[in-house]
């Protein structure tokens, strides 16, 4: 990857200028057209007045089948005249049908397609409505005791992508990480951050709801979630109005196991391996109209050992340079559960509640002894002086989180009509310690140290309501709101060390509190329907106004005014013969700067390499444009190619400052460099994506992912420039059935260096082999897994550059692993599937 400077004017500066104007207005023309055309196209003269009307439903379980791609053609010529998708509710309606008789075809990812044949629209029935059409998962299998549906490793949507973790071998002895790595347009370092469409701000979900367990440490979280705890992870790139408008990269969604099948059941997964172990359990009982579930599952990775390297260079006011250079090994370890309980209740046919709670416990331990020397040279490169001491630091962290949160929902007599209110709760407490000694190397006195405590506590409160209404003609509107009460405080106590006598003293000036209160208040209205007899669309805005309160100690309140977002989204798609869709979205989303970003305790566990919040952060505005083909070929193999262009305003990210003295209190830190999240001006992504699935044989299966982007950053500081970096991300999945029972699966991925606004982060390569055989006739399996089985250690090298100064840390972190799983289902399915009245008109499409 190649860093350039440049100084022309950033790119799309139009393009951005125009879409924000655009917004606004197309959002309400678009619900006005839906409106309109819905209601008048039908009572045009010359124009025909008949419609089709139908749901898609799965034939074992009898749930809705979302955006089915639906085809109409005529029954004689097999010409295709219509075509629409199916929504959430797998519902269709295809209008302005002339008499005829006309031949249905569905077809969706993970089922046998189906025709519907000799459906007649006639003046006598110019509405024709031909009930529940029931679509076969491509390999279920059904007795009168066990249901097993097998879906697809990756499914797409017109909205979203969902990744089925069940089917990903390779991850089975792994995190939430691991899973994450193999989703198209989702990048995860080996320190387990996140992107998405290179853009770190995605909003987390859990089971669609938010947690403030993702404020603290996010890459904590999703290392320490047991894959095996995971049913699936849904990808939303470009939310619509009716989704919070948090997280400018979009939103991910990770569902976490339960059943809503009759009987009792479960499963329990247990993990042994060299770097990580972990385990889940599962339990779920359901009778008649009541649910209920239960999960724990644990996960620890085992200490190891890391060998660091720093090199700093900067440049005083004067003509002095310094050279700072540290190097020595720290050992790190994480741990982490979970637990959560639920129910689910029908109170009547057209009311249901849920209602869930969950604990969760995250923590890791990382403590070095750090050899360091600091040279200062003048202009003509004579040493002024040289010092060595040995640094000794360790850092601590844990957070207990508990989400509490009740759902219910009402249907009415019109089908699809439907009120959805959910009220939830989210308290996290986390506490931050560091402790760190220096000592001359020559009589080892320790002449300087300091530790700090920092408990915090983060509380959000939801409070939602949703009404969705099928205003007929093919047009459905959605109207809601939400307000979000936010509450953080935390507490920053800083004892100094006095080497005269050995004892730790309170700094009543290093020591502060953080009181930091947010209100979001927000609502929307969205519509969705057909325009043009062959587009569908869907248009929505939100309005977002937010409040905030901050009182820091050290500097009384922050003034932050109200302020609020308009948050525009539109979607347009169309199915073409053959299984294409394209569709092409615009949406804003908003980025409100975290817990861990706004917490301004200072971390100076190195004194050389100091960390702290900003207090101050603006939030990050985000518009993104997308287009999306997928292509189905049939027997597994789909294409799915994605464009986008996403511009960042007030982006935030870290910001490394060199200072020759910075002040802490009554410490004073020389050659120092400080590490503060800031608000860098504007970055611009250009990118594509492209996934294909191709099955070779019936045994064979190739899966590739390839992410290609161009990233702008005009940092807007006096201390920056202007960058420009190509990234791009490839990986490889592919799997081969030996037999019915022996599955082996091998990925391997690779990474580009990636630029921020100040350097690169480094590349790397990771690969992963797995071999899987299920026993006690499918309801148990074993699994062998590998990481990186050729290469220890994994060598990153990380280079920052500033006005005065540059810094390259190396790390060899170790990543290789070996593990063993063994899972087991267990629990008899009470699911038995109702007689069905054979529809001679409904067969499998004939193979060309």
């Amino acid at each position: 990857m190649e860093i350039k400077q440049y100084s022309v004017k950033r790119p799309f500066r139009g393009i951005v200028a125009g879409i924000h104007a655009w917004g606004k207005g197309i959002v309400f023309t678009l619900l006005f057209l839906l409106l309109a055309l819905s209601g008048n196209a039908q009572k045009a003269p010359g124009v025909a007045n008949g419609k089709i009307i139908g749901r898609i439903v799965d034939s074992t379980t009898g749930q809705p089948v979302q955006f089915a791609s639906i085809s109409l053609a005529l029954q004689t010529d097999n010409k295709e005249i219509n075509g629409m998708m199916t929504d959430d509710k797998g519902a269709f309606v295809l209008t302005n049908v002339a008499e005829g008789t006309y031949k249905l075809s569905i077809f969706s990812i993970g089922y046998k397609s189906g025709v519907k044949n000799n459906i007649v629209v006639s003046k006598a029935i110019p509405n024709v409505t031909i009930g529940d059409v029931k679509l076969v998962n491509t390999t279920s299998k059904l007795s009168d005791v066990t249901v097993a549906a097998d879906k697809n490793v990756i499914e797409n949507h017109v909205d979203k992508m969902v990744y089925n973790v069940d089917k990903d071998m390779t991850s089975q002895t792994g995190v939430a990480a691991d899973v994450l790595k193999k989703i198209p347009q989702v990048d995860v370092d080996v320190d387990g951050n996140v992107e998405l469409q290179g853009n770190a701000d995605i909003r987390f979900l859990i089971d669609g709801k938010p947690s403030t367990v993702f404020g603290n440490n996010l890459a904590d979280v999703l290392q320490s979630i047991p894959a095996s705890q995971i049913q699936s992870i849904e990808v939303i790139t470009s939310p619509g109005a009716k989704y919070e408008a948090e997280g400018t990269a979009g939103i991910i969604n990770i569902i976490l196991k339960k059943s809503k099948v009759q009987g009792i059941n479960g499963n329990v997964s247990l993990s042994g391996g060299t770097r990580l172990e972990n385990g889940s359990f599962n339990l779920n009982a359901r009778k008649g109209n009541f649910g209920a579930h239960a999960y724990v599952s644990g996960n620890a990775q085992l200490t190891s050992t890391t060998q660091n390297t720093i090199t700093n260079t900067a440049k005083d006011t004067g003509s002095t340079t310094s050279q700072l250079l540290q190097n020595g090994p720290s050992d790190f370890w994480r741990r982490g559960y979970q637990s959560g309980a639920g129910i689910d209740w029908d109170i009547t046919p057209k009311n249901n509640i849920t209602a869930n709670v969950g604990y969760s416990y995250y923590g890791n331990s990382n403590a070095g002894t750090m050899n360091s020397e600091t040279v200062i040279r003048d202009a003509s490169e004579n040493v002024l002086s040289d010092m060595s001491d040995i640094l000794a630091a360790s850092n601590h962290f844990n957070q207990h989180t508990l989400d509490e949160n009740v759902n219910y929902k009402h249907t009415f007599t019109k089908k699809d009509e439907e009120l959805d209110m959910w009220v939830g709760n989210s308290t996290n407490t986390s506490d931050l310690y560091y402790m760190q000694t220096a000592q001359y190397p020559t009589n080892n006195y320790i002449y300087s140290g300091s530790y700090g405590e920092n408990p915090g506590t983060s509380q959000e409160t939801h409070f939602s309501m949703d009404y969705t209404d099928p205003i007929g003609k093919g047009v459905t509107i959605a109207a809601g709101g939400m307000a979000v009460l936010d509450n953080i405080t935390s507490t920053s106590n800083v004892y100094l060390l006095d080497p005269t006598d050995g004892n730790y003293n309170y700094s009543t000036t290093q020591s502060s509190s953080l009181n930091y209160k947010s209100n979001i208040y927000d609502g929307y209205v969205s519509g969705s329907g057909q325009l043009f007899k062959w587009l569908d669309a869907q248009a929505g805005a939100r309005y977002e106004y937010t409040e905030i309160n901050a009182t820091y100690s050290n500097s009384g309140n922050v003034g932050i005014q109200p302020y609020g977002s308009f948050i525009p989204s539109v979607l347009f798609s169309h199915t073409f013969a053959k299984n294409q869709t394209l569709k092409m979205s615009y949406s804003r989303r908003i980025q409100r700067p975290n817990y861990g970003n706004l917490n301004p305790f200072v971390n100076a566990s190195n004194p050389q390499n100091i960390t702290t919040g900003n207090p101050g952060l603006q939030p990050e505005i985000g518009d993104k444009l997308e287009l999306g083909y997928n292509k189905s070929l049939g027997k597994g193999k789909d294409i799915y190619l994605t464009l986008f262009y996403r511009d960042n305003t007030h982006d935030i990210q870290p910001y490394t400052t060199y200072y020759s003295a910075y002040r802490v209190g009554d410490s004073t830190y020389d050659n120092t460099y400080v590490t503060v999240p800031s608000n860098i001006g504007h970055e611009t992504n250009i990118g594509a994506n492209i996934f294909a699935s191709i099955p070779v044989e019936k045994k064979l299966t190739f899966r590739s992912n390839i992410s290609l982007y161009q990233r702008y950053i005009n940092t807007g500081l006096s201390t920056g420039g202007n960058i420009s970096g190509f990234n791009y991300r490839l990986n490889l999945n592919t799997t081969y059935k030996f037999s019915k029972t022996l599955t082996a699966e091998a990925f391997i991925n690779y990474n580009s260096s990636r630029i921020n606004a100040q350097g690169t982060y480094p590349a790397f390569l990771t690969y992963n082999f797995a071999i899987r055989k299920d026993i006690f006739k499918d309801q148990g399996s074993i699994a062998l897994t590998a990481t990186n089985p050729f290469n220890y250690y994994i060598n990153q090298t990380t280079n920052l550059t500033g006005d005065n100064f540059t810094l390259v840390n190396t790390r060899e972190l170790p990543y290789q692993s070996f593990g063993i799983n063994f899972t087991y289902k267990f629990g008899k399915l009470e699911f038995k599937k109702e007689k069905e009245t054979e529809d001679p008109n409904l067969n499998p499409p004939q193979e060309n």
